[in-house]
């Protein structure tokens, strides 16, 4: 009797493996989309080329990068909240995921009710930014050039609400300066218009701007971590540059719309996982200056609250509206 029941339970465990099996084979049954909200040629976009590549080939279908730049996200954070909740459509953002809800009144979605987090991918530094031909050297040239001609310089970014943005709205808030947000539509111009000195600043994500740092046209001052970056050792914090308490960090999170079912966020997320881990994309995102995470879903839910609570206090305090 024993070896009976002994029997009928691994064949019933059998059963139920094979089963488990086929249905995870059955996932992604067809091309996979991870939406953008950027232009070709920006971080977001870089970093997901270099991963999803990998995770084609992991999961024997096509993933396709789609860019759907514009007002700070939205309009990819829209598409992907009304997608249809199957595992077949992602959303690949930053910063302003967490910042939107308190610039933006009429927001289609909400960034915790309608998505389902999958992974926070990983981290880099922003750093303050200058043209060449600017004649200040230091980040308390800067200041001190800011001060005295309050409302004459201008900064950068690509929208309301983005790490350009709010980065920037940190330093200023921390320092007391007067410095107008000239909001750009794509990266390229923004960094056409810094190179040129036609806006005086931009605080911008390493990846994106290495280099045009290292072919010298554009001047680093400081970095917006606490400790400095190893890509750049020369470069001071912000800190060490003399604004106590500036600390922020630009993060990339993974996320499908809300109902996705479970198995299909963790088969999903082990098989990026398995991506971040490769050499290969290792060896790219080191040479961006991004720092891998990996993060489980709950930790990048718990994260995007914490990023929400904390920008809102910011927004809050210094009245920043969407322009």
């Amino acid at each position: 009797m024993r070896a009976v029941i002994r029997t009928s339970a691994l064949v019933c465990l059998a059963a139920l493996w094979f089963a488990g099996g086929a249905y995870a084979q059955s996932f992604p049954s067809r091309s996979v989309r991870i939406i953008l909200p950027a232009a070709a040629g920006g971080a977001l976009d870089a970093l997901s080329r270099i991963y999803g590549q990998k995770m084609s080939e992991s999961w024997g279908q096509p993933v396709i990068v789609e860019n759907r730049a514009g007002a700070s996200g939205n309009i990819a954070a829209d598409i992907v909240a009304k997608a249809a909740p199957d595992g077949h459509t992602y959303l690949f953002i930053s910063q302003s995921f967490g910042v939107n809800l308190h610039l933006k009144t009429d927001l289609p979605y909400h960034p915790v009710r309608d998505f389902a987090p999958v992974m926070l991918v990983g981290t880099t530094d922003g750093v303050l930014l200058v043209p060449p031909a600017l004649a200040v050297n230091s980040v308390q040239d800067l200041i001190a050039m800011a001060k005295a001609q309050p409302g004459k310089l201008s900064y950068s970014s690509t929208g309301s609400g983005t790490s350009g943005h709010m980065n920037m709205a940190l330093f200023i808030n921390l320092t007391g300066i007067d410095i107008v947000h000239v909001p750009y539509k794509d990266v390229a111009l923004a960094q056409t218009d810094l190179m040129a000195g036609r806006v005086q600043a931009y605080i911008a994500p390493l990846p994106a701007f290495l280099q045009f740092i290292r072919a010298g046209k554009m001047r680093p001052l400081g970095v917006t971590n606490t400790r400095r970056n190893p890509t750049l050792p020369d470069i001071p914090t912000l800190q060490e540059a003399g604004v106590p308490g500036y600390e922020a960090v630009t993060w990339y999170g993974l996320y499908a719309p809300a109902k996705t079912p479970r198995d299909r966020i963790l088969r999903t997320h082990g098989v990026l996982a398995k991506a971040l881990q490769h050499p290969e994309v290792k060896e790219r995102f080191a040479a961006l200056s991004v720092d891998i995470v990996g993060s489980t879903p709950e930790y990048l839910g718990k994260y995007l609250k914490a990023e929400i609570e904390k920008w809102g206090r910011l927004v809050k305090a210094m009245k920043l509206q969407n322009e």
